[in-house]
């Protein structure tokens, strides 16, 4: 290999697009290190050989590259589904016949989406909170001022304490308004895995055996600064929704993500919890509404679990996801670390 072919797989090395180099047969002349993620196999090894040798890729792909026009300007492929994420692929021809092939890992992508969709949703529980503190804190002001006046003109016996009974309920009251969608939030150094065995704790006491619960978890999983109360809410929040859709089985997965520049600046890094279910699933006309206040596919349900799970994600610095299954669902919830443990030092903005 010669100094200048070295430098431009160094180059390619550095790109987050997955660059396959074919010749004209159609056997693999060069991959970077993002293509060995997205073949999910080594470039030694896919050397030489024709991709769908070395690589299990959709036939629409197989297809485009087999009859590719000489005189093509290129050709786009939408949503593939390899390895462990979904491509773009573009497909060019070279002057000198051979093939190039480019993947665009969507999930880049849909995170962004999602990160915007998590303003959105907080923003609007936000204003949910002030629209209703102002309509229920003015009557609630007239009850609590008429029960002042009651406790005072009966001044003792049972009427009185009953009044004063209202008096502290509604101060409760106007409390849980004023801290709606805005906890305050207290951040130490925790553990994950306590948080996750006295969630699991709480879902066998509430709904015995009749779901299974599986654990996968990374052993390398790092403290992490955090609210554990909070994290606590979301985790069962989670949990309960899939019992309460009927799942059997919940697997609770751990992971570390590297390098994940979307949720905090710098080369810090993610740990990613997914909650997996077998459960009845999410209607397909709530799911783009998930997130937003009031929305539930219950009809005991609040519609507020989830919307205030993404505000305590966002508190952190994270975000709360999900995806749809063939059977069931997947939350998946992101909670940043290294860096700092970058996170917004006031409350829930």
């Amino acid at each position: 290999m010669t100094a200048d072919t070295a430098r431009t797989h160094g180059l390619l090395d550095l790109l987050d697009t997955a660059v396959v180099h074919l010749d004209g047969a159609g056997r693999i002349k060069l991959m970077n290190n993002a293509a060995e993620h997205c073949l999910l196999v080594s470039r030694d090894r896919a050397h030489g050989h024709h991709v769908g040798e070395v690589a299990v890729i959709p036939e629409e792909l197989r297809g485009a590259i087999l009859h590719l026009p000489g005189d093509s300007q290129g050709v786009r492929l939408h949503e593939l589904k390899m390895g462990n994420s979904t491509y773009d692929c573009t497909i060019q021809r070279t002057d000198e016949g051979n093939v190039l092939l480019e993947f665009h890992d969507l999930e880049w992508e849909r995170l962004r989406l999602r990160l915007q969709q998590r303003e959105l949703q907080t923003g609007m529980l936000e204003l949910l909170s002030r629209n209703l503190g102002h309509e229920v804190r003015n009557p609630l002001g007239g009850i609590r001022g008429a029960a002042q006046m009651l406790a005072d003109e009966l001044e003792s016996g049972e009427l009185a304490t009953l009044a004063r009974l209202i008096m502290r309920e509604s101060d409760r009251i106007d409390e849980l308004i004023q801290r709606f969608g805005q906890p305050e939030l207290e951040r130490n150094e925790i553990q994950l895995y306590p948080l996750l065995d006295e969630a699991v704790d709480l879902l066998a006491a509430e709904f015995g055996e009749s779901v299974e619960v599986r654990r996968d978890f990374d052993p390398s999983i790092p403290t992490l600064r955090a609210d554990a109360s909070a994290l606590r809410r979301v985790i069962l929040n989670l949990l309960r929704n899939a019992c309460q859709a009927h799942a059997s089985v919940l697997v609770i997965r751990t992971r570390v993500e590297h390098g994940n520049a979307l949720l905090q600046a710098g080369p810090g890094s993610v740990i990613r919890l997914d909650v997996i279910d077998n459960g009845q699933g999410v209607p397909d006309s709530l799911r783009s509404l998930l997130f937003l206040p009031l929305v539930t596919g219950r009809r005991d349900g609040t519609g507020l679990g989830l919307a205030l799970s993404q505000q305590i994600a966002s508190a952190h610095g994270g975000l709360l996801t999900f995806e749809a299954l063939e059977r069931g669902s997947r939350f998946t919830l992101y909670l940043p670390f290294g860096n700092g443990d970058a996170m917004p030092e006031a409350g829930l903005a």
